[in-house]
């Protein structure tokens, strides 16, 4: 990239616009509906093992199909509550049927939420509901909570019940060389892609303390490498993750550019002779029983 394309940099933007809504349900389920596909959510429902008549928060619902997976799995005897800090995704929640969702901030857990939210969801759940939970379920959703892990961890403490399992599949590295490249790209920019990355990409022995810290006890955690085949490709892939998060101080027409530069770095490692994409994503799987 030529020096002559470096912009004059803003001040630093926050890590991400996630506050403000950075996600569009639309796009996310035209190019990432991978993320809830039968094939890759299969192991981590059964490690799961839903019961009927149970008691499951799902943190960070996303647009609920796995919400109603689970829905279907409790039975009427048992109750499912998605919540997610994109209100755009509970939008798009409700329209595919899950009448139980709210938006909340998994990295300060409100339960039960504000009574004007808690009127929205009424019909949908008992009225002797106290929120407390058999279980809670997240699936590739903690990474975008970097500003505090250990707040997640806390906030599923409070909202368990005694005994009760925190069971997640959550992604540690979307894939080496593409986090690379962007770091690389967004460095040759000018800015400082530390602190733009909205990713928390723990070690097992990093978020195996954070968990130790909220009070659970882990009997099961690894790092379990996936080969995910795209739809499309790595601009559209950055188009949906990365536009209103990583890229969120540049410009349509800068952020175009960075992603097609992201794109030709990666070229040799994610696209195959065929012209198909992939992206390696390592998964980091575990249940921890709340002492």
């Amino acid at each position: 990239m030529s020096t002559t394309n470096i912009p004059s940099k803003p001040a630093m933007a926050p890590v991400s616009k996630l506050n403000t809504d950075a996600w569009s349900a639309d796009n996310y389920n035209a190019i990432a509906s991978f993320v809830y596909s039968k094939e890759f959510t299969t192991p981590v429902l059964s490690l799961l093992n839903a019961q009927p008549g149970e008691c499951i928060l799902d943190l960070g619902c996303g647009s609920g199909e796995l919400t109603l997976e689970l829905a279907k799995i409790v039975g009427e005897s048992g109750v499912v509550l998605g919540i997610d800090s994109s209100a755009n995704m509970i939008e798009k929640a409700r329209k595919h049927g899950v009448t139980a969702c709210i938006v909340g901030d998994a990295q300060a857990l409100e339960l039960p939420p504000p009574s004007n939210i808690r009127e929205e969801i009424s019909r949908a759940l008992p009225a002797s509901f106290d929120y407390k939970f058999d279980a809670i379920f997240t699936n590739a959703a903690l990474h975008w909570c970097k500003r505090s892990p250990g707040g997640v961890a806390e906030g599923a403490a409070r909202a368990l019940r005694k005994g009760g399992p925190l069971r997640r599949r959550n992604g540690r590295i979307y894939q080496l060389r593409l986090r690379m490249a962007i770091h690389t790209v967004m460095r040759g920019w000018g800015y400082d892609p530390v602190q733009l990355d909205p990713w928390y990409f723990p070690s097992i022995e990093d978020y195996t303390q954070v968990l130790e810290n909220a009070g659970f006890r882990v009997s099961h955690i690894a790092l379990v490498p996936r080969l995910t085949p795209l739809k499309t490709d790595i601009v559209d892939w950055q188009r949906t993750f990365c536009r209103n998060t990583f890229f969120s101080v540049l410009s349509d027409s800068d952020a175009e550019d960075v992603m097609r530069e992201v794109q030709e770095l990666c070229t040799v490692d994610c696209k195959d002779a065929s012209g198909r994409w992939a992206l390696m994503y390592t998964r980091l799987r575990f249940v921890a029983v709340l002492e």
